[in-house]
């Protein structure tokens, strides 16, 4: 099983690196500190399973899931967290992931997730109850998220700007216009229901788009 890491703490890493060279027929192909050099990464390596962070500043891991799933629907996603909230679980498998991990359990539970997924089944951490997240699915709804509504611009967008970045910081780092930036940012707030800034901010880490401790 050729895997890719990533996270944006080398040590982390690092650590994971020495669980996974202690297993079987697995092999540690690549390792990136963000979700952008994860995409490129996986379509250089072509991995049979992601190990993804979920909170990364750049790309976050939900949206660099979303995208690996759409460019490569055979390469298999485990989300590896510090956060055991149903939101978190949820927006990890509603972008694509087929298994979720808290960090501090990965050491008993990386084998048996790995093989979950190798199976095609979805594998969530012991510690994560699936009767909370049916009882979370049931008050939020099972339709889509309303992230759906938005592009992949939109969402990069929405996560610099929860991320503290002002409009021509974001302007500069993608390469356009600051009125293009006002312009995706009026339409978040519409299509999301949200008047302001601190709004926004708060519906990314709701979202697990960032987390407070960033």
């Amino acid at each position: 099983m050729r895997v890719l890491l990533v996270d944006d703490h080398t040590l982390v890493r690092a650590g994971i690196r020495a669980l996974l060279n202690g297993l079987k027929g697995v092999e540690v192909v690549a390792e990136a500190s963000d979700g952008r050099e994860a995409l490129a990464l996986a379509t250089t390596h072509r991995p049979d399973v992601v190990l993804m962070d979920i909170a990364m500043k750049g790309m976050n891991g939900l949206e660099a899931t979303r995208r690996l799933r759409q460019d490569h629907p055979e390469i298999k996603v485990v989300m590896l967290s510090m956060y055991a909230g149903e939101e978190y679980v949820m927006q990890a498998l509603h972008s694509g992931a087929c298994g979720y991990l808290l960090k501090e359990s990965a050491t008993l539970e990386l084998e048996r997730a790995l093989a979950a997924v190798a199976r095609g089944e979805t594998y969530l951490g012991s510690q994560l109850s699936r009767q909370a997240l049916d009882n979370y699915m049931e008050r939020v709804g099972i339709g889509g998220s309303p992230q759906d509504a938005l592009t992949a611009r939109q969402r990069e967008i929405l996560q610099l700007i929860a991320e503290g970045h002002n409009t021509k910081d974001i302007a500069v780092r993608l390469n356009v216009s600051a009125k293009t930036i006002e312009t995706h940012r009026a339409q978040l707030m519409e299509r999301l229901g949200i008047r302001d800034i601190p709004g926004l901010v708060r519906y990314a880490v709701r979202n697990g788009l960032i987390t407070t401790d960033r």
